[in-house]
């Protein structure tokens, strides 16, 4: 019993130290540090730069392609050569020397439209890939403030814990000093002995999970060491006045609505783009080039050299391609039906998420008025019973039984308080307002 008694000393005078000595995470230096750190967000980020290249016009197949080649050729051999006087004549070792070079240019004029609806598809899945990232963040802040709330809960409820165990404490020194004076019974010390240990429990419990969470919260920041730090305990709830204002926000910011509305665009795209199958290509060819040949003795010429521009301009039309334009044109008409479809859904359920989320979050509201002014009365009530304990007039049951009611309500208040603002974080998101506010 000593022994658990100098552990429990040990362990509550390092955790007032702990607490007096360590800096305070903010909520704004907390996201700083996750948007800076966090793995998952610089995933999202390097996603987004991909997209951007490949939404870049370089990507789009709208640019000229522009290509360069040179070349040489040697022959040496030997000729028999006949004439059509009937002469004849042998040349051992006749070299024969070619050069070209040339420079060449192809662009396609027209291909139906098919370039410049691919491009919009790419620009539509670039800004696609930003709402994917936006929806990385705001996750990331949810579970973020989710872990920030359950430190600062934690750590609330393990001052009101240690607060407890000193009350137990001096119900038991009183109930040891009136034992000695033949006040009270042994009994009473017994149930004052037992009450301190499941006290200190309940206190030493309550640090390893304010311990852990604190090891959460590192995961998310991305924090290499494990630094002394205490987060704020203080709440401010956001106005937020309606549901129809909020669900009105929702339908029009909401990250995942938004992301639906780029693949219903991207499917538009796709639809033209594939459209444009049944039109006619146009092509453009242009080169410049350079050739020179040395010829031997037999040749009729000893050297020429050509310099000249090409131009070409080609059509094509693919009349029919066996019904396989057709095809893909109507497939892709029902994946678009398919997204639009997926949208109405999407917006069916947020509203009854948001519906759920809104009346949960009123409901923790109340419940944290209610339970605090629950604290009020059990701390008048545990205050009159211990001036009665005191004085001998109550039962350590009943004293006992006060003590936990007001233990009871206090957590409660930090309870209803942390939900409720963890609630509100998931309404921000809901309504795509989150990464809008200033914490």
């Amino acid at each position: 019993m000593k022994s658990i008694h100098i552990y429990l000393l040990l362990v509550s005078f390092s955790f007032s130290v702990q607490l007096n000595a360590q800096k305070i995470l903010t909520k704004k230096e907390a996201i700083s540090m996750a948007l800076k750190n966090n793995y998952g967000i610089l995933l999202a980020k390097n996603a987004v730069e991909v997209a951007k290249n490949n939404s870049s016009i370089y990507n789009s197949k709208m640019l000229p392609t522009v290509s360069a080649s040179a070349g040489t050729n040697y022959n040496n051999s030997n000729q028999d050569i006949e004439r059509q006087d009937g002469s004849l004549s042998t040349i051992e070792g006749a070299e024969t020397k070619s050069h070209n070079a040339s420079v060449n240019l192809n662009y396609t004029l027209f291909d139906g439209l098919g370039r410049k609806y691919t491009y919009q598809q790419l620009k539509e899945t670039h800004h696609l890939t930003e709402l994917e990232a936006r929806e990385t963040i705001e996750s990331t802040y949810v579970r973020l403030f989710t872990i920030y709330f359950q430190i600062a809960r934690l750590s609330e409820n393990t001052e009101t814990l240690k607060e407890a165990l000193a009350i137990s404490k001096q119900r038991l020194l009183r109930a040891t000093y009136r034992y000695e004076y033949g006040r009270t019974t042994r009994l009473d010390v017994l149930n004052a002995k037992v009450d301190v240990n499941n006290d200190s429990i309940n206190f030493i419990n309550s640090q390893q999970l304010f311990k852990n969470a604190k090891r959460d919260l590192n995961i998310v920041l991305v924090k290499q060491k494990n630094i002394n730090y205490t987060v704020e305990t203080s709440v401010e709830f956001i106005p937020l006045f309606s549901f129809d204002d909020l669900y009105k926000k929702a339908l029009k910011s909401n990250t995942g609505l938004k992301q639906q509305g780029q693949n219903i665009a991207i499917n538009k795209y796709a639809l033209k783009a594939i459209k444009g199958g049944y039109l006619p290509s146009v092509g453009l060819s242009s080169s410049y080039g350079w050739n020179k040949s040395i010829n031997p003795a037999s040749s009729f010429l000893a050297n020429s050299a050509v310099t000249g521009v090409n131009f070409g301009l080609n059509l094509s039309w693919n009349i029919f391609d066996g019904g396989n334009t057709k095809t893909r044109v109507a497939n892709s008409k029902i994946a678009l039906e398919n997204q639009q479809i997926i949208q109405q859904q999407q917006i069916n359920n947020l509203k009854s998420v948001l519906q759920n989320t809104w009346d949960e979050y009123h409901n923790k509201l109340f419940v944290l008025k209610a339970q605090e002014q629950n604290v009020l009365t059990a701390q008048n009530n545990f205050e009159r019973t211990n001036e009665k304990h005191k004085l001998g007039q109550v039962s350590s049951i009943e004293y006992r039984q006060a003590q936990i009611n007001l233990l009871n309500t206090k957590t409660s208040v930090n309870n209803a308080k942390f939900d409720a603002k963890i609630i509100e974080i998931q309404l921000l998101q809901l309504s795509g307002q989150l990464l809008d506010i200033k914490f």
